[in-house]
């Protein structure tokens, strides 16, 4: 299996990207908190990875941390739970917030990721229960400003603000604030540029 790539990233297109790794280009898909932590095109990167191996294609998924890739793998071993449907999960909120929702019980949180519905939420929730403990979170509760960063960065996207936009909107917020105290100060700043 091939478990972690290091290159140069020739292409981001989300939620794909494609990394030149000695003269061979591997198109990898990549959950979108990984994506928005990326490097600019031209760049050297190294990415945890996972590979699917299907009857019709081999599919090669990378993860910025390892706790992203460890709750990927165990979303993967959930009956009726494809590799699209947990990069969808993985997309949609942090593994810090995946594990808070589990450990609530709050199937509301997972219904709100596009593609899963309430049956889906509620079996992520029943079969994850116990599996994604304290080791899923390391390296996520040390830097708890990279999932708001994300939000917000997410939320500017969803109101038709540009990539670059969003990023630069981002870097100059200072470290530790809410999600909606985030969103509000770069709105500020974009409408000032």
């Amino acid at each position: 299996m091939i478990g972690r790539i290091a290159g140069v990233l020739v292409a981001k297109n989300p939620p794909q990207i494609l990394v030149d790794a000695a003269g061979v280009g591997y198109e990898v898909e990549v959950p979108m908190s990984t994506f928005y932590s990326l490097p600019a095109t031209g760049e050297s990167v190294t990415l945890l990875t996972h590979l699917v191996v299907r009857e019709d294609a081999h599919l090669l998924f990378g993860f910025a941390t390892d706790s992203e890739r460890r709750a990927f793998r165990q979303l993967l071993k959930i009956s009726g739970v494809g590799a699209r449907t947990a990069l969808a999960v993985l997309s949609g909120m942090s593994v810090g917030e995946l594990v808070e929702a589990v450990a609530a019980q709050e199937a509301g949180r997972l219904v709100k990721v596009p593609g899963i519905g309430k049956k889906t939420a509620e079996r992520l929730l029943l079969e994850l229960k116990g599996k994604l403990g304290a080791d899923a979170l390391s390296g996520v509760a040390v830097n708890r400003e990279k999932p708001a960063a994300s939000d917000v960065i997410n939320a500017l996207l969803g109101l038709g603000y540009s990539d670059k936009e969003a990023q630069l909107a981002v870097k100059h917020l200072p470290e530790g604030l809410s999600v909606s105290e985030g969103i509000r100060q770069a709105l500020r700043s974009l409408s000032k540029s």
